[in-house]
């Protein structure tokens, strides 16, 4: 009796894991859905790896701070890895406008942004740099961002996308729902490097960020 509760309970967990993959896949799609505000191809092109914060009801909020859960994956030579899962605490700039919860999307643009996400807890705008991302097809980011920023951010709220101020915020490791996801403590590092097998009920997410985030043809 005991195991068949443990065993129903882990899938109730699972099925919650799934449920946040395919709200993150529903982020990434809806945003690109309007290719002049959506994310320069530059910047889809150039990405080390992509954090989606799908959004969350007013509950879900911790009392006077700002929090939400999302997964991340990373460009590897084999494509995009398997995703892990991610938490995005504190930071005055609000996960709401006007009362309405709102979806956030980090783009790592370099190797220095693949290294903090290896990392068990960061803070953006201190131990990592990040600038609010610019949209539009034809967009350009602020000057020397290829250089200075490790990550670029974005927010979704009542349709509007546009570059947002994360500074202050701590992204860290959700071990216990990647070790849920996977059955193991599987280092961040093992998946994100692109050596832990997809599972099923991740990979219309990492397919759906596969579609958008490619490389130009002239790279």
């Amino acid at each position: 009796m005991v195991a068949s509760s443990i065993a129903a309970h882990g899938e109730t967990d699972k099925a919650k894991l799934a449920e946040r993959l395919t709200a993150a896949q529903d982020v990434i799609q809806e945003v690109m859905a309007t290719p002049d505000k959506g994310i320069p191809q530059s910047i889809l092109a150039g990405a080390s790896c992509v954090v989606v914060i799908p959004s969350y009801k007013k509950a879900a909020f911790m009392v006077g701070g700002q929090y939400g859960q999302g997964v991340a994956t990373c460009r590897t030579p084999k494509g995009w890895s398997a995703p892990v899962f991610v938490q995005l605490a504190g930071g005055s700039f609000g996960f709401q406008i006007g009362g309405q919860a709102t979806d956030l999307v980090l783009v790592a643009m370099n190797q220095h942004g693949l290294q903090d996400m290896l990392r068990n807890k960061f803070k953006l705008g201190g131990d990592a740099a990040v600038a609010a991302g610019p949209v539009g097809r034809n967009a350009q980011a602020g000057t020397d961002w290829k250089l200075n920023a490790e990550f670029l951010s974005y927010s979704r709220s009542k349709g509007l996308f546009a570059g947002i101020n994360l500074d202050g915020t701590v992204l860290s490791q959700n071990q216990e729902d990647t070790r849920t996801m996977y059955g193991s403590n599987i280092p961040f590092e093992t998946v994100l490097k692109g050596n832990q097998a997809t599972p099923a009920a991740a990979r219309p997410f990492v397919r759906t960020v596969a579609h958008y985030f490619v490389a130009s043809k002239n790279q």
